[in-house]
């Protein structure tokens, strides 16, 4: 099915009712196909990140982003997608930080609050310069998400970037784990735990810069490590931990972007969908807390 085939099927069925009327407008539904690409990847590679202790950097990562717009506008990429320098200068900012982090012998948050802190005042510098030639709402998008802006280059970065990821920790999922819960034994086993260490790092920070624009980058961070969070609270076993996240990342995704629409909310798209993520988690963790039963055997 193309995507204006899916376009046309989906307003159908948001005139016929079956379907939130919302979903009846283009934008929205650029907005729904972004976010069924966007919860999946980020629940699955989000498990990765729980596990790894790898928040505090899909964090740095994200706000990062905010440099490479910078650069983008800076270098005189368009505005609204600047994703030469986004790539480009987040990608730096992550190996950077991976590099050092094996020869420094420095702690990871202490080498994440450097690399963050050189970062955004660098951004902050970029963007006083360009003051006269941006527009102050362009950088509140890059911050919270629009759903307003997604179009079709949006969905085409999307639609490549989850290809690629999806691909690669399918066929590494394994590998990941194991050097993640036990290094040494990783490397006995004939693991290139360094590389892999390398290539995580770049999944991340794909993933991070091509849901800018759904999420944004304060709160892109937070989709990574909220569902994977919650599903670790009840999850039995790896294979439950990795579909409870990607159910609570997708949901929450779906449900985020549909609601303020819907009843015209005045809230930022990420704003909606951290919120519901969060939600998912106290839920998570109550039942974890008060049955018993329900407690998962793998957190």
């Amino acid at each position: 099915m193309t995507f204006e085939a899916f376009r046309q099927w989906v307003q159908s069925l948001a005139e016929a009712g079956w379907l939130p009327a919302a979903l009846g407008w283009g934008f929205a539904v650029n907005a729904l196909l972004a976010g069924l690409i966007v919860g999946p990847m980020l629940g699955s590679l989000g498990t990765l990140v729980v596990v790894r202790r790898h928040a505090f950097f899909a964090e740095a990562v994200g706000h990062a982003a905010l440099t490479g717009v910078a650069l983008g506008i800076l270098a005189g990429e368009p505005y609204t997608s600047p994703y030469g320098a986004l790539f480009g200068y987040c990608l730096i900012f992550a190996v950077g930080l991976e590099f050092l982090r094996g020869r420094t012998g420095l702690s990871a948050d202490t080498l994440i609050g450097v690399f963050l802190s050189m970062s955004l005042a660098l951004g902050a510098s970029i963007l006083l310069i360009l003051a006269g030639r941006i527009n102050v709402h362009i950088l509140e998008n890059v911050l919270f998400g629009s759903i307003l802006t997604v179009n079709g280059t949006d969905l085409a970065v999307l639609a490549v970037v989850g290809a690629l990821v999806t691909g690669v920790t399918a066929w590494l999922y394994n590998r990941f784990m194991v050097a993640s819960f036990h290094p040494a034994l990783a490397l006995v086993r004939g693991v290139r735990v360094r590389t892999l260490d390398y290539l995580f790092v770049m999944l991340v920070t794909l993933v991070t810069v091509a849901s800018l624009k759904i999420v944004g980058a304060v709160l892109v961070g937070a989709l990574l490590v909220i569902p994977a969070a919650a599903a670790r609270t009840v999850a039995r076993g790896i294979r439950g931990f990795w579909w409870t996240s990607v159910g609570i990342a997708t949901f929450s995704t779906i449900t985020g972007i549909l609601l303020p629409m819907q009843y015209d909310l005045p809230v930022p798209s990420g704003a909606a969908i951290i919120l519901v993520a969060g939600s998912c988690f106290l839920i998570c963790a109550a039942l974890r807390a008060l049955v018993p039963a329900l407690k998962g055997d793998f957190a």
